[in-house]
């Protein structure tokens, strides 16, 4: 069975990956959970420093335990916010830490923002492709303002649940054909 991880993207104080983050995972295993298992990964749960610098030994326990998780599964979906038209820069810097990890494998979109997280999605298959990631087309962007009730409790309105089915299809379909060339 695939194995597909869903990583929550933000580390801030007081975020809303945490929220979006479950949704997806629920969403998964309630409607996708006979084609895959998913786990759900925070990023918040590794202390990674800045790539170049000297790590602490428990920091380099971390960077061995995100390498190993990451390394672990068949497929993502990355869950992210936009900040200031990108993605989180503790997301990048973990991103780069990872290179065959992430090896011809597929990943899915689940954003947030002012505009859905666009801006995050638009930077993320732009390094993702790099890192030889394969992703797939159709994402889940939700509105900060149509989506959280004052910005913070997340409503998400019910018609997401058709583009998180049809992107769940995809990493699913695109996974299984890359676990036959990854051996």
């Amino acid at each position: 069975m695939l194995k597909i991880g869903i990583v929550i993207a933000s580390v801030r104080e007081g975020r809303n990956g945490k929220q979006v983050g479950d949704w997806t995972y629920n969403y998964a295993t309630t409607e996708k959970a006979e084609e895959a298992s998913y786990e759900l990964v925070d990023l918040k749960d590794y202390d990674l420093p800045l790539l170049g610098l000297q790590p602490t030994q428990e920091q380099g326990a971390a960077i061995k335990a995100w390498s190993e998780k990451m390394a672990s599964f068949d497929g993502y979906v990355f869950v992210t916010p936009e900040y200031n038209r990108a993605l989180p820069g503790a997301f990048k810097n973990a991103l780069d830490y990872l290179q065959p990890e992430l090896n011809n494998k597929a990943v899915g979109y689940v954003a947030y923002g002012g505009l859905g997280g666009l801006s995050s999605i638009q930077t993320l298959r732009l390094i993702n492709a790099e890192q030889e990631l394969a992703s797939v087309r159709t994402m889940v962007t939700f509105s900060i303002m149509a989506d959280f009730v004052n910005m913070s409790e997340f409503k998400p309105n019910d018609y997401h649940k058709d583009n998180a089915n049809k992107m769940f299809d995809q990493v699913i379909a695109w996974s299984k054909a890359l676990k036959t060339i990854r051996g």
